[in-house]
């Protein structure tokens, strides 16, 4: 594929541009320790994950800081460990304090100079201004599932995407979608007819992490493993087109 033939750029926020894993395990890690429990930042993180999707699936205009709390109470539950109004809260209140992945705003600022940046994420409006701050980029279209009214990986949420590019006058064949998540972005951007971008930020790490594996195999177009070095690769395609 040619990296040139594409017009804008929607991308997920929360996994590929913000470290969601860290800001997960960051409040996790420390609970567990505190009861006692005898587990691994990766088994809490695959745990968190299965309890995070029903909670979004099943509550989809629940805005996403409570609905972390929500998947840690039932984090607790299953582990038979208390989870207090305070460990909830400080759930909900880190993720606007989520840090971004080191090469996600330098990254960024060079992709605007070729492409349209748009903005799909499982997030509310409040926390992503939060986010957009360390990002440092003024985004095209910015599309919450607070807006939405669903999250991710439901078809509405790619519906509103490509509603919005069409408006815009971008065509399906000129919209490429960035993504860290399999589950919650590839397999629905593909159902909706979108060439996609896969970057991989757990190349280096064993199992699924905070991600829900694919209900169905995944084939994004192209795979990076950092987005320093999807940008390189774009700057280098439209290097050698002019």
């Amino acid at each position: 594929m040619n990296l040139t033939d594409y017009e804008a750029l929607s991308f997920d926020c929360y996994g590929t541009l913000i470290d969601w894993e860290a800001g997960i395990a960051g409040v996790l890690i420390p609970w567990a320790e505190a009861n006692g429990l005898d587990k691994s930042e990766e088994e809490l993180l695959v745990m968190y994950a299965e309890h995070e999707a029903r909670t979004l699936r099943d509550n989809p205009k629940l805005l996403y800081p409570k609905a972390t709390a929500e998947a840690f109470t039932a984090v607790g539950r299953e582990l038979r460990a208390p989870v207090t109004p305070q460990d909830r809260d400080a759930m909900s209140s880190s993720v606007p304090d989520w840090p971004a992945f080191e090469d996600s705003a330098a990254a960024l600022a060079e992709l605007t100079q070729h492409y349209k940046l748009i903005i799909l994420s499982n997030i509310d409006n409040a926390t992503f201004r939060a986010a957009n701050q360390k990002l440092g980029v003024e985004f095209d279209a910015i599309l919450t599932a607070e807006d939405i009214g669903s999250y991710k990986p439901q078809a509405a949420n790619f519906d509103a995407l490509l509603r919005s590019t069409s408006e815009d006058g971008i065509p399906r064949e000129k919209l490429l979608h960035v993504a860290q998540s399999l589950f919650h972005d590839h397999v629905p951007a593909a159902r909706a007819g979108l060439t996609s971008v896969w970057i991989d930020r757990r190349h280096d790490k064993p199992g699924w992490g905070a991600t829900p594996p694919p209900d169905v195999e995944a084939s994004p177009a192209l795979r990076y493993v950092s987005m320093r070095e999807f940008a390189d690769a774009c700057n280098h395609a439209f290097g050698h087109s002019e």
